[in-house]
């Protein structure tokens, strides 16, 4: 289309979100990667629905801002300084690592400081939406690579600002002078205005505008704050990122982030599709054709420096295993969608050609693209190597115990705490290589091992001890404990902590001493601050809870005569609930 109308833009843009985007979910590789393809499919290598991209990449610079925006929301300063070490520590040596090895390379082919500098600096980031929807879709969030990947995308997101506000300071078209020290001036006292400007004024106009009670009034206000304060900064010669990531961070701890990051986050979405449908578009098709030795050699170069560093990073600083850090190096190799912003400016502000702007993004682009697959692909070798031998259980020097606890999980690390506070002796078992070495960095005493082994028991010397605290998450697992202990130990009294009714039901099968349901409790105790709130009395929320506690332990012990039998366990139910509101009512009357 040589004249394309803004409507038509809306209307192509959103069928191709219809279609791309489920069929790449479909295919495993992600929503980012099918806005690329819609993005190749749309533009002028592809159906030539789009042959001039300017009007639709405009508007998709406000996907970043809008991310930037969200990412400044989630990134308070308390929330930094909780995880200061492993974002500072292992984020900042990441980047400049990557970035150093990466400018070096750079270096070596000729190309002059500055250059190689915006280079190393925009090729170390990684991308966050690809990375973060993996992890997602994998179910890896709370994984030990997981969790060191979080924590440095944080950092890189946090270090995506100073090098977008560095740019501009390089870009004078005078390859080998220094930067312009006045104007590093003009932008830290830019920052400094809109940063103590905002403190005082952002949070008395957020409360001005939620007192109108208008939903589209506090979505316009959003609105008119995140493009407002970016607009300031474009008009000073700064990204417009910076400004909407500084709102965002301004917000951060205000009653009003919650409410802004739903408000904000429909556009932030729509309009960072568009942003990744705008690169596939500008991705130049011939000349991966003309240059595929060069491209592919760059892309090979990225991911082997990136890999190396994350895998260093991995195993020295965040303290991973082997397998967990490949999958870090894996996950976090390719460039990232702030790439494209950092040389967009470069190339605006003439440190960058438009060949040289080109190439990279095609390489970029291909990285991105090629990561679910190096993750599936990594994932599916590790699954097929031999296991590896199992890590030997600790040894137990504990003669004497009281009390064993299977499971240091959050309940098991309560029950141990109130017994060394009376200097009960215990012997903590658990299975989870991570959580031993998690809880040891607090200083608790606790043994590796499976405690549904015959033969840990009796190193732990279960024949000593008084009481056996099964508190293993699993339910499986603690039933097949709770037999074992039962059948070996008969003298122990076993408590155990109970998942759901029907994992009580079963470990009612084994005459347990005590079973504990694990949200049981702390539910009556919610119930009870809920009436009061809604104006009983505390007697009265004390009583209505009391009773609805022994008329659900009596329902407990009849349903367990018929637990295997669904009908008559739906039946029972339902009459518990005609004699529990019987019961209210005689309270009442």
């Amino acid at each position: 289309m040589e004249s394309t109308s803004t409507l038509q833009i809306a209307v192509i843009y959103l069928v191709a979100v219809v279609i791309a985007v489920p069929l790449a979910k479909r295919a495993g590789v992600g929503a980012v990667l099918g806005y690329l393809g819609a993005g190749l499919l749309l533009g002028p290598q592809g159906l030539h629905l789009f042959t001039q991209t300017e009007q639709s990449s405009h508007l998709a610079e406000f996907g970043v801002v809008m991310l930037l925006f969200v990412i400044g929301l989630e990134l308070s300063p308390q929330r930094l300084w909780v995880m200061r070490r492993t974002v500072f520590g292992s984020g900042s040596l990441q980047v400049v690592l990557s970035a150093l090895l990466i400018g070096a390379a750079a270096m070596l082919f000729g190309l002059d400081w500055k250059l190689s500098l915006v280079l190393g600096l925009g090729l170390a980031l990684s991308s966050t939406a690809i990375d973060l929807q993996i992890l997602s879709e994998r179910k890896e969030v709370s994984s030990p690579h997981g969790r060191l990947g979080f924590a440095i995308l944080l950092f890189q997101d946090v270090a995506a600002i100073p090098i977008l506000a560095l740019v501009p300071l390089l870009g004078d078209n005078q390859p080998n002078a220094a930067p312009d020290p006045f104007a590093a001036l003009r932008v830290i006292g830019l920052i400094a205005v809109v940063v103590i400007g905002g403190r005082l004024l952002l949070r008395p106009f957020f409360r001005a505008v939620a007192r109108a009670k208008s939903l589209e009034t506090f979505t316009a206000s959003a609105l008119l704050v995140v493009i407002g304060i970016s607009w300031v900064m474009q008009l000073a010669g700064i990204s417009m990122s910076l400004g909407a990531f500084l709102a965002g961070m301004l917000l951060a701890d205000s009653e009003f982030r919650h409410e802004l990051e739903a408000q904000i986050d429909p556009f932030k979405g729509l309009l960072l599709g568009l942003f990744f449908v705008s690169v596939g578009m500008s991705v130049d098709l011939s000349l991966i054709l003309r240059e595929p030795w060069l491209i592919g050699g760059l892309l090979l170069a990225l991911f082997a420096i990136k890999a190396i560093v994350l895998f260093l990073v991995g195993r020295h600083s965040g303290k991973l295993d082997k397998d967990h850090s490949l999958q870090l190096a894996a996950l976090l190799a390719q460039g990232g969608e702030f790439g494209f912003v950092v040389f967009s400016l470069a190339e605006g502000d003439g440190l960058l050609s438009a060949e040289l702007h080109n190439l990279l993004v095609v390489v970029i682009t291909l990285s991105m693209a090629a990561t679910p697959l190096v993750v599936m692909g990594l994932s599916n070798l590790l699954s097929k190597r031999p296991a590896a031998p199992e890590q030997p259980f600790d040894e137990i020097d504990n003669e004497n115990p009281r009390v064993i606890i299977a499971g240091f999980g959050r309940v098991g690390q309560i029950v141990a705490r109130i017994l060394r506070a009376q200097h009960i002796s215990f012997t903590a078992l658990e299975h989870s290589a991570e959580q031993v070495e998690f809880s040891r960095r607090f200083g608790s005493t606790i043994y590796f091992g499976d405690p549904s082994r015959p033969e840990l028991l009796r190193a732990a010397r279960a024949d000593k001890a008084e009481v056996f605290v099964l508190t293993t998450d699993d339910a499986e697992t603690s039933i097949r404990t709770a037999r074992l202990v039962k059948r070996i130990y008969p003298h122990l009294k076993i408590y155990v902590r109970a998942r759901n009714r029907q994992h009580v039901f079963k470990l009612m099968d084994l005459s347990m001493d005590g079973i504990v349901r694990e949200t049981f409790h702390s539910s009556l105790v919610l119930t009870q601050q809920v009436l009061v709130g809604l104006g009983l009395t505390p007697e009265i929320a004390a009583e209505r809870v009391e009773t609805f506690r022994k008329h659900d332990e009596e329902l407990l012990k009849t349903q367990y005569l018929v637990f295997d039998d669904e009908a008559a366990l739906m039946q029972n139910a339902k009459d518990a609930l005609v004699d529990l509101e019987r019961l209210f009512e005689a309270d009442k009357s």
